[in-house]
C-alpha cells in the first residue's frame, strides 16, 4: 500500500475514534466526596496545628476552608498568612494566634470540596486554644497525723482549658496510686493507715496540654503513738529486797514517761530513775505493796501499763512461847504470836508426835486460839515435853520450842500471900489499936501474931484476933509499943508482914491506920521476857491509880529451893520492866509485883508463871538432856544471803542472837532443788568450832539452785534450824556432748532430709540449765553446710534441703547461758543412701543394748507394723479366695447319661452341642443360675425361661442341672461347626449360622474340632433333641444378656460375667479380628430382639460368651489346679471376632477353616473319660 494512503487512513481512524473515547471519559467523572473529615482540636497558643481534610472526585476537587461561615484566607490568598492549604486539602497553621482581644484562629471550621459536578462539605470541627493559669485556686496545707490514721491533703488546680488533671508528688517523686492505701479523687490525696514512711513534702501538680503547674509545698508529718517495747510485770519479792519495774516505750515524738502508785504520782528520789524509765524500790516493805502504773504520753497519744507489787515479809515471832511448869490437873497456856505478809499460819506440834494442832480445831484437851495460843487443860504427866510453835507463809517459816514440866499439886502451891499487912501506927495511951492482916492461899492459911518475935495471942486478954486476921489491942499502954508481925501459915509455907506500933502519952501526934481506898490498884500479871542462868527479866502494866499516883513498884519472889516464903527481891522501881538478878541457876521462881504511892502498898499482882533459870555449865558427863534440849531450842541462828564464789563453791555466813553454852558447833545443811523432779536429799557439813560463823561449801554442781540452812548442835542434841535461803551456782558450758545421737534418712532414697534425735548430756555434765541444742550438718564444702538451733525441750529434728550424694557430718551440742558445750563426734551420712548412724554415750555398750536402741526407733516400729499389716491382708485375701473356690467346687454338679457308648451332658443351659457324637467336645459352661428346669416341649417363641432340650432322652425333661454360679476354670476350644435356628412356624431346618473361632495362639493345649460341613448338617437334621443356639442381639440400652438370662441369673453373677467378658474381649480381640462371621438367619431364635438399626451396630451389644469349661468337682483340687495352669481363659463372643456391620437380610455360607480331626480325638476321649469317673464319684457321694 502507498505510504501516503496509510497515513491518511490512520488520520481518518483517529478522527473517527477520538469522539468515542472522549465520551467514555466523561461518563467516569464523579462529584466530590469527603473521605476524611476534620476533627476537633485543642491547641496551645503559638503551637502549630493541622485540620485534616481529604476529598475524592473526578476531576479532582478543589478544597476551601470556612471558619464560622467565612472563607479562610490561606497562603494562596496572602503569602504572608500563617495558614497554609496543603495539597491534600488539610489546613495547616504555622502557629496558633490567640490573644485576649483577638482570637482569629479559634472557631468552627468546615472543609468544602468542589468540582464541576458539585461540592461536598465536611463535618464541623472546632479549634480551641488551650489555657492553663498559674495560680492554684487552693494550695495544700501541712497535715499532722498519728500512724495508722488516715491523712487527707487537698488542692484545687488553676483554671484551664481543658480542665487540668491532678497528680501528686512526694519529695519530688510522683506518687504511685497503685498502692491500695492511696486514693486520689478530684484534688484530694487520701492515705489510709498512714505509716512513718509516708511523712514528707507533698506537691499538687495540675496539668493539661498547655503544661504543668505546681502548688505550694505541704508537709505531712506522721507521728507515732506511744507503744510499749517492754511492759512492767507483776512482781512478788521478799521484804528488804530491791524491786525494779522496767518500762520501755517508743513513739514519735519521744513519749514522756512517769510512774503512778495507786493513782498517785511516785516521788522521784527513792523510786524513780528518769534515764531508763525504771522504777526502783529500794528495800521494799509491806507498805510499798500496790499497783504501779507506767504512763507514756506524747502529743498524739497516751498509753498506760500497770503491774502489781507484792512484798512477802517472812514470819517473825511477836510473842515467843516460854517454858511452863504446871501442876498436874492444872491448865497450861503457851502464848505464840507471829507476824508477816501474808499473815502466817500458826500451828503447834508436840515433839515426837505426828499430830498437828491448828487454830479452831478442837482436839480434846488441846486447843489453839486464832492468835496462836496453845492451851492444855487438865495437864497430865504424859503431857510433859517440848511443844513446837510453827509459823508458816509462802515467804518462809519459823519455829520456837517451849517445854512443859508437870509437877505434883503440893509442890506447885506457893506459900500464902498477905494481901494487906499491918502498917506503922502512933497512938495515944488507952486508945484501941487495930493491926490489919489479910492473907490468901491454898489451902487457906492461918494467921498468928508476934510482938518482937514472940507470940501474943492467949497471954493478954486485951488482945484479940478479929476476922479475917486483924489484931485488936484495947487500952493500949506504953508497954505495948513494939514490932508486930502477922504470920500467915499453911502447908505450902508461911509469909510474914511486920509493922511498928508506937504508944505515946495523951496529947501526942496520932498516926492512924492507912485508908485502903487511897491505895493504888494491883499491877497486871508479870510476864517473863528473858531468862538467863541467874536472872529473869519481867514486865508488867500498872493498875488503877489511887488517891495519889504510883511512885514505885515492889517485886516479890518465891522459890521452894531458896525459902518457904515470899521474899522482896526489888523495890523502889520506877519502871514497869525489871531484870531480877542474883538468882540461882536451874531454879524455879514465882514473881508478883506491888504498886506504891504515898498512902501505901497495893494488893499484889497475880502470880507469874513459874520460870526456871538456866543451868550452869554442866560437867562433861551427867548432862541433863532435857536442859540441853531446852537451851539449844532457844538459840536463834540468822542465816545471811549465801555468796557464790565459783561455779562449785558457795560461802555461807550466819550470826547467833541467843548464845548458849550448849553449842558444840553448827551443822550446815544444803540440798539441790533444781534439775530434779523433787528436791534432793539433805547433805551436811559440820563446823566444829562454836566461834566460827562461816563455811565454804565446795564440790557443788554447776548452775544448780541449792537450799541452805544452819542448825546448832551439842553432841546428839540439835537446836532449831535457821530460816532457809537459796543460791544458784554459776553456769558453765556443758562438759559432755548429747547422748544417744541417732541419724536417720527420711523418706525414700531420693529424699533430701534426715532425722536427728538425741538425749541430753549426763546430768553431772550439764553444768546448768540447757537452753537450746545446736545441730551442724557439715558438707564437704561450706556451701552445703546446714545449721539448726532448737529449744531445749526438743529431742529430735528433721533437717531438710540437703544435697543428694553429698557426704554430711552431723554434730550436736547442748548450750547453756554460759555457752555451747562439747559437740558430739561427727558422724558421716550420705544423702540418698538408706542407713543410720547411732552414737551411744557409752562406747562399751553391748550388742544387745545397741539392738534394743534400734528396736526402739519409731521408723523400725512403723516398718514392722506395716509388714505385719501387709502379711495379714495377703493371708486374708488368700483365705477368702480359697474358701470361695472350695465352696464353688462343692456345689458344682452336672448330670450325664451314656448314649451309644458316649456321654450326654444334662447341663441346664441352651446351646450345648451333642455330647454323644465323639467328634464334638462337651461344653460345660458356668450358667448364672444354679437350677434351671429342662423341658423339651415347652419352648415357645416368647418363653425363654425354659430352654428346649432336644438332646435329652424320654422321661428326663424335668431334670435340673446344678450349675456353679461363680467363675470356673475354662479350656480354649476351636470348633468349626454351624448351629442352626428353628423358626417358630417352620419345621426343623438346619440353617447354617456363623460360629465363633475360639483360639489362643500362645497356648499349646488347644482343642480343635474339625467336622465336614455335610456331616454337621446331617447330625443336626437327624436329631431333634439338639438344643437351639439362642444368642440375642440387643440394642444400645439393653443389658448384655437376654431377658430369660436376666430373670434367671443372680445380680452378682451377672456383674462378674460382664467384667470378665469385657476384659477377655480386650485381651484376645486380636485373635478374632480376621475371622468372618456369617449373618444370622432370616428367622431368629424365639425371644430374640431384632436390631431395628442395622446400620448402627453396637459393638458391645452381644450377650456374654459361653466359654468352654472343664468339669469341676469336690475332691479334684489338685487336678483342677493343674488344669488352671495349662488351660487359658477363652475370649468372649463379641464384635471383636465379627465385622462391625452385619446385615440380617443376608446369609453367609462362609465357614471357619477346619482343623485336623485326628489331633483332637485322643484328647477328647481322655477328657470325657475323666468326666465320666468324676460323675460316678459324684453320684456315689450324693447317695451317701
Amino acid at each position: 500500500m502507498n505510504p501516503v494512503k496509510m497515513v491518511l487512513l490512520c488520520i481518518a481512524s483517529f478522527i473517527i475514534l477520538f469522539p468515542l473515547s472522549g465520551s467514555r471519559l466523561r461518563q467516569e467523572d464523579s462529584p466530590p466526596r469527603i473521605v476524611e473529615h476534620p476533627s476537633d482540636l485543642i491547641v496551645s497558643k503559638g503551637e502549630p496545628a493541622t485540620l485534616n481534610c481529604k476529598a475524592e472526585g473526578r476531576p479532582p476537587p478543589t478544597v476551601e476552608w470556612y471558619k464560622d461561615g467565612e472563607r479562610v484566607e490561606t497562603d494562596k490568598d496572602d503569602p504572608r498568612s500563617h495558614r497554609m492549604l496543603l495539597p491534600t486539602g488539610s489546613l495547616f497553621f504555622l502557629r496558633i494566634v490567640h490573644g485576649r482581644r483577638s482570637k482569629p484562629d479559634e472557631g468552627s471550621y468546615v472543609c468544602v470540596a468542589r468540582n464541576y459536578l458539585g461540592e461536598a462539605v465536611s463535618r464541623n470541627a472546632s479549634l480551641e486554644v488551650a489555657l492553663l493559669r498559674d495560680d492554684f485556686r487552693q494550695n495544700p496545707i501541712d497535715v499532722v497525723v498519728a500512724a495508722a490514721e488516715p491523712a487527707i491533703l487537698e488542692c484545687v488546680p488553676p483554671r484551664g482549658h481543658p480542665e487540668p488533671t491532678i497528680y501528686w508528688k512526694k519529695d519530688k517523686v510522683r506518687i504511685d496510686d497503685k498502692d491500695d492505701r492511696i486514693t486520689i479523687r478530684g484534688g484530694k490525696l487520701m492515705i489510709s493507715n498512714t505509716k512513718k514512711t509516708d511523712a514528707g513534702m507533698y506537691i499538687c501538680v495540675g496539668t493539661n496540654m498547655v503544661g504543668e503547674r505546681e502548688s505550694e509545698t505541704a508537709q505531712l508529718t506522721v507521728f507515732e503513738r506511744p507503744t510499749f517495747i517492754r511492759r512492767p510485770i507483776n512482781q512478788v519479792v521478799l521484804e528488804d529486797e530491791m524491786v525494779e519495774f522496767r518500762c520501755q516505750v517508743q513513739g514519735d515524738p519521744q513519749p514522756n514517761v512517769r510512774w503512778r502508785k495507786d493513782d498517785v504520782d511516785v516521788p522521784r528520789g527513792r523510786f524513780y530513775d528518769k534515764d531508763d524509765y525504771v522504777l526502783r524500790v529500794k528495800k521494799a516493805s509491806v507498805s510499798d505493796e500496790g499497783t504501779f502504773t507506767c504512763v507514756a504520753e506524747n502529743r498524739v497519744g497516751k498509753l498506760e501499763a500497770a503491774a502489781s507489787l507484792t512484798v512477802r515479809a517472812p514470819p517473825q515471832f511477836v510473842i515467843r512461847p516460854r517454858d511452863q511448869i504446871v501442876a498436874q490437873d492444872r491448865n497450861a497456856t503457851f502464848p505464840c504470836e507471829a507476824k508477816g505478809n501474808p499473815q502466817p499460819a500458826v500451828f503447834w506440834q508436840k515433839e515426837g508426835s505426828q499430830n498437828l494442832l491448828f487454830p479452831n480445831q478442837p482436839n480434846s484437851r488441846f486447843s489453839v486460839s486464832p492468835s496462836g495460843e496453845l492451851t492444855i487443860t487438865s495437864v497430865q504427866r504424859s503431857d510433859a515435853g517440848y511443844y513446837i510453835c510453827q509459823a508458816l507463809t509462802v515467804a518462809g517459816s519459823i519455829l520456837a520450842k517451849a517445854q512443859l514440866e508437870v509437877t505434883d499439886v503440893l509442890a506447885d502451891r506457893p506459900p500464902p500471900i498477905i494481901r494487906q499487912g499491918p502498917s506503922n501506927q502512933t497512938l495515944g495511951v488507952d486508945r484501941v489499936a487495930l493491926l490489919k492482916c489479910q492473907a490468901s492461899g491454898e489451902p487457906i492459911p492461918s494467921i498468928s501474931w508476934l510482938k518482937d518475935g514472940f507470940s501474943l495471942l492467949g497471954k493478954d486478954p486485951r488482945m484479940s484476933l478479929q476476922a479475917p486476921g486483924s489484931l485488936q489491942i484495947k487500952n493500949i499502954k506504953l508497954s505495948d509499943s513494939g514490932v508486930y508481925t502477922c504470920v500467915a501459915t499453911s502447908s505450902s509455907g508461911e509469909t510474914s508482914w511486920s509493922a511498928f506500933l508506937e504508944v505515946k502519952d495523951p496529947g501526942s501526934v496520932i498516926i492512924n491506920e492507912k485508908d485502903e481506898n487511897k491505895l493504888p490498884g494491883p499491877p497486871s500479871k508479870p510476864q517473863v521476857i528473858d531468862v538467863t542462868r541467874n536472872s529473869v527479866s519481867l514486865s508488867w502494866q500498872s493498875g488503877m491509880a489511887g488517891e495519889s499516883p504510883v511512885t514505885s513498884y515492889v517485886i516479890e519472889a518465891f522459890s521452894q529451893s531458896v525459902s518457904n516464903s515470899w521474899q522482896t527481891v526489888a523495890d523502889h522501881l520506877k519502871t514497869t520492866q525489871f531484870t531480877v538478878k542474883s538468882l540461882r541457876p536451874n531454879t524455879i521462881y514465882l514473881f508478883m509485883v506491888r504498886a506504891v504511892n504515898s498512902h501505901g502498898l497495893s494488893d499484889p499482882s497475880p502470880i507469874s508463871d513459874p520460870v526456871r533459870t538456866q543451868d550452869i555449865s554442866p560437867p562433861a558427863q551427867g548432862v541433863d538432856h532435857r536442859h540441853v534440849q531446852k537451851e539449844l531450842g532457844e538459840v536463834i541462828v540468822r542465816l545471811h544471803n549465801p555468796v557464790v564464789l565459783s561455779p562449785t563453791t558457795i560461802q555461807v555466813t550466819w550470826t547467833v542472837d541467843r548464845q548458849s553454852q550448849f553449842i558444840q558447833g553448827y551443822r550446815v545443811l544444803y540440798r539441790q532443788t533444781s534439775g530434779l523432779p523433787s528436791p534432793g536429799q539433805w547433805q551436811t557439813q559440820d563446823v566444829k568450832i562454836p566461834s566460827e560463823r562461816s563455811v565454804k561449801l565446795s564440790s557443788l554442781r554447776k548452775g544448780i539452785v541449792y537450799e541452805i540452812k544452819v542448825r546448832p548442835y551439842f553432841n546428839e542434841f540439835q537446836g532449831m534450824d535457821s530460816e532457809s535461803r537459796t543460791s544458784r551456782t554459776f553456769e558453765e558450758a556443758p562438759s559432755a556432748p548429747p547422748q544417744q545421737v541417732t541419724v536417720l534418712t527420711v523418706g525414700n532414697q531420693n529424699s533430701t532430709s534426715i532425722s536427728i534425735s538425741w538425749d541430753p548430756p549426763p546430768p553431772d555434765h550439764q553444768n546448768g540449765i540447757i537452753q537450746e541444742y545446736k545441730i551442724w550438718c557439715l558438707g564437704n564444702e561450706t556451701r552445703f553446710h546446714v545449721n539448726k538451733t532448737v529449744d531445749a525441750a526438743i529431742r529430735s529434728v528433721v533437717v531438710g534441703g540437703l544435697q543428694v550424694g553429698v557426704v554430711y557430718h552431723v554434730e550436736v551440742a547442748a548450750s547453756t547461758s554460759a555457752g555451747v558445750g562439747v559437740k558430739s563426734e561427727p558422724q558421716p551420712i550420705v544423702i540418698g543412701k538408706t542407713y543410720e548412724v547411732i552414737i551411744h554415750g557409752n562406747r562399751n555398750n553391748s550388742i544387745t543394748e545397741q539392738i534394743t536402741d534400734v528396736v526402739k526407733q519409731p521408723a523400725f516400729i512403723a516398718g514392722i507394723g506395716g509388714a505385719c499389716w501387709v502379711i495379714l491382708m495377703g493371708f486374708s485375701i488368700w483365705l477368702y479366695w480359697r474358701r470361695k473356690k472350695r465352696k464353688g467346687l462343692s456345689n458344682y454338679a452336672v448330670t450325664f447319661q451314656r448314649v451309644d457308648g458316649g456321654l450326654m451332658s444334662n447341663g441346664s443351659r441352651p446351646g450345648l452341642l451333642n455330647a454323644t457324637d465323639p467328634g464334638y467336645p462337651w461344653l460345660a459352661d458356668s450358667w448364672p443360675t444354679t437350677s434351671l428346669p429342662v423341658n423339651s416341649n415347652s419352648g415357645g417363641p416368647n418363653d425363654l425361661s425354659n430352654f428346649s432340650r432336644g438332646d435329652l432322652p424320654t422321661g428326663q425333661g424335668e431334670k435340673t442341672g446344678t450349675m456353679l454360679s461363680d467363675g470356673a476354670i475354662y479350656s480354649s476350644i476351636d470348633f468349626t461347626t454351624k448351629a442352626s435356628y428353628n423358626s417358630p412356624g417352620q419345621t426343623s431346618q438346619a440353617t447354617p449360622y456363623a460360629t465363633t473361632q475360639i483360639l489362643h495362639s500362645s497356648s499349646i493345649h488347644e482343642l480343635a474340632v474339625d467336622l465336614p460341613e455335610a456331616q454337621w448338617k446331617t447330625s443336626l437334621q437327624a436329631k431333634q433333641e439338639m438344643a437351639n443356639l439362642g444368642y440375642s442381639l440387643v440394642d444400645k440400652n439393653s443389658s448384655l444378656v437376654d431377658k430369660s438370662s436376666c430373670n434367671n441369673s443372680g445380680k452378682g453373677g451377672k456383674k462378674k460375667k460382664t467384667k470378665a467378658a469385657s476384659k477377655s474381649a480386650k485381651a484376645n480381640g486380636s485373635n478374632w479380628a480376621n475371622v468372618p462371621l456369617p449373618p444370622p438367619p432370616v428367622h431368629p431364635l424365639p425371644g430374640t430382639e431384632m436390631d431395628l438399626y442395622p446400620n448402627e451396630y453396637d459393638s458391645d451389644g452381644w450377650g456374654t460368651a459361653m466359654p468352654v469349661q472343664t468339669y469341676l468337682h469336690q475332691g479334684m483340687e489338685d487336678e483342677l489346679e493343674e488344669e488352671e495352669e495349662r488351660v487359658p481363659t477363652p475370649p468372649i463372643r463379641g464384635v471383636a471376632s465379627s465385622p462391625a456391620a452385619v446385615s440380617f437380610g443376608q446369609q453367609s455360607t462362609a465357614t471357619l477353616t477346619p482343623s485336623p480331626r485326628d489331633e483332637m480325638q485322643p484328647m477328647l476321649q481322655a477328657h470325657l473319660e475323666e468326666l465320666t469317673r468324676a460323675y460316678q464319684l459324684d453320684i456315689a457321694k450324693q447317695t451317701w
